[in-house]
């Protein structure tokens, strides 16, 4: 087993990487910029190395060598910057380090997009129809010939990355051109490359993944799938396992066919294999994710399973250890991404000194944050602040405990999505289950808020108004009236 892991990553990933080494009795070196200095993760890491460098976290050389200088045996990459950078990977097999993933030829084969789709396609499996290769940004023209022959709406995709970044949905010709300028610079910062490629959109759908568990000597087993339909800027906001709404017929389908696609990529370590499920009730793969992801927790409330665990234990080369009748799931597990942003103008971040932070707790309530009461929130990351995570024996009840959870989330000093949250937990549709993707392109933040709320901001509003007012008028002190002081500096007579 590894002795010493550095952290290639920042944030809750980091911390949460941390704590699970803790446990397995590993030291960690964390990684830090200015900017995060007073990040927990810093704080929680037996060691700590200030990035120079303008590249910061996505430079490999430099973080090749830091985890060479202070002994580290392997590198964990978390998710996002360099973990699914192939190029990473062989520096740190050239270099005796152990990366923590799949190795760098998986890494380069599933980065391969549009070499995936075909390769998946050929094994007899839906895909979406796409474009034969990848372009650059000074290809618009051939871009838009493409999108012409393949149809509206579509989706523009970053060639090297995941789905936030580089991702766009492209509902009439004229916005093509816009958004891929957009789309390869985010791509272009993101993951150091700019090529997009494009597929056909399916509206509505359903966004399905499974969590794909393997080692290096052929075992492979799924740990259920989750939805992540509801998402903005392609980030999902909520998401949950099950999957609701699927018989257990289209659930065992789904999850064949992950595993099914996981071996035919050579898939290992912790993966996530990507599906749509159209309105014919039709899945159809898209991508994989080979690392560890956002919504991990979800499925470890499930299953019981800690992902980081699993991963460090298999890139030491140890046997998964399980087959797929020792995987049992548990009930319900929702989770809510919460976001330094402000729903309310156009989810622009908000960076800024966090003045109180108080989380929610309770029986299976689950908070992953780096975040606590006036540290810094960095203004050039993204804004995940915390990941919050319920689980209950089933949907309505983990619902429940969810809103109960969010609730009492107390957050002061920049702006965060919780009412949008608040308001989608509440929404008759999510309560249901019912949503689809095009779930959030309703008018969540302009709808009237209930008597109770309105109440509460009235009282809120007059306690701020009679402080405000108290202290614009000064008081003179009980001591100051008795005249003692004038006494005290009298002359003598």
């Amino acid at each position: 087993m590894f002795q010493k892991i550095l952290i290639a990553n920042r944030g809750e990933i980091a911390v949460r990487v941390i704590r699970t080494c803790r446990d397995m009795g590993i030291r960690t070196v964390a990684l830090y910029d200015d900017s995060d200095l007073g990040s927990l993760h810093v704080r929680l890491a037996d060691e700590c190395v200030r990035l120079a460098s303008g590249a910061l976290y996505r430079d490999v050389a430099t973080i090749v060598q830091i985890a060479r200088d202070c002994g580290a045996d392997a590198v964990h990459p978390g998710y996002g910057f360099l973990s699914e950078h192939a190029e990473f990977a062989h520096a740190c097999e050239d270099a005796g380090i152990t990366f923590i993933g799949p190795d760098s030829a998986t890494l380069a084969a599933v980065r391969n997009k549009i070499g995936t789709l075909e390769n998946v396609s050929a094994a007899g499996f839906a895909v979406p129809r796409h474009s034969a290769r990848p372009y650059g940004e000074s290809e618009t023209a051939a871009l838009m010939d493409a999108a012409e022959t393949l149809g509206y709406p579509l989706v523009i995709k970053s060639y090297s990355g995941g789905r936030s970044h580089g991702t766009r949905l492209v509902r009439e010709p004229e916005h093509l051109a816009p958004l891929a300028q957009h789309a390869h610079s985010a791509a272009l910062t993101a993951f150091g490359d700019d090529r997009l490629y494009i597929e056909e959109a399916f509206l509505p759908g359903r966004y399905v993944e499974v969590q794909v568990l393997g080692d290096r000597h052929g075992a492979l087993v799924h740990l259920g799938e989750r939805d992540g339909s509801i998402q903005h800027n392609h980030r999902k906001i909520i998401e949950e396992s099950p999957a609701p709404g699927l018989s257990d017929a289209q659930r065992d389908e789904l999850c064949g066919q992950a595993v099914a696609i996981a071996r035919l990529l050579g898939c290992h370590s912790v993966c996530t294999v990507e599906f749509v499920l159209d309105d014919q009730g039709r899945f159809v793969f898209t991508e994989v994710k080979a690392r560890i992801q956002v919504e991990h927790p979800v499925t470890e409330m499930r299953t019981g399973i800690d992902l980081v665990r699993e991963q460090i234990r298999l890139a030491a080369g140890e046997p998964l250890g399980r087959t797929q009748d020792d995987i049992i799931l548990k009930g319900c597990a929702i989770q809510a991404r919460i976001n330094a942003e402000d729903p309310w103008n156009h989810y622009l971040p908000s960076p800024g000194r966090l003045r109180r932070f108080r989380f929610p707790g309770g029986p299976n309530v689950r908070v992953d944050t780096y975040a606590y009461g006036g540290c810094d929130i960095p203004v050039r990351y993204d804004p995940l602040l915390a990941k919050i995570v319920a689980w209950d024996v089933d949907r309505v009840a983990c619902l429940g405990r969810l809103r109960r959870a969010i609730a009492d989330f107390a957050i002061s000093g920049v702006q965060t999505n919780l009412p949008l949250i608040q308001r989608i937990l509440d929404d008759p549709d999510f309560a249901a289950g019912t949503y689809d993707s095009e779930f959030t392109r309703r008018q969540l933040l302009n709808t009237l808020a209930s008597s109770g709320n309105l109440r509460d901001l009235a009282v809120a509003a007059a306690l701020a108004y009679a402080r405000r007012s108290a202290d614009g008028n000064g008081a003179l002190p009980e001591r100051a009236s008795s005249g003692w002081h004038r006494e005290s500096r009298r002359l003598p007579q």
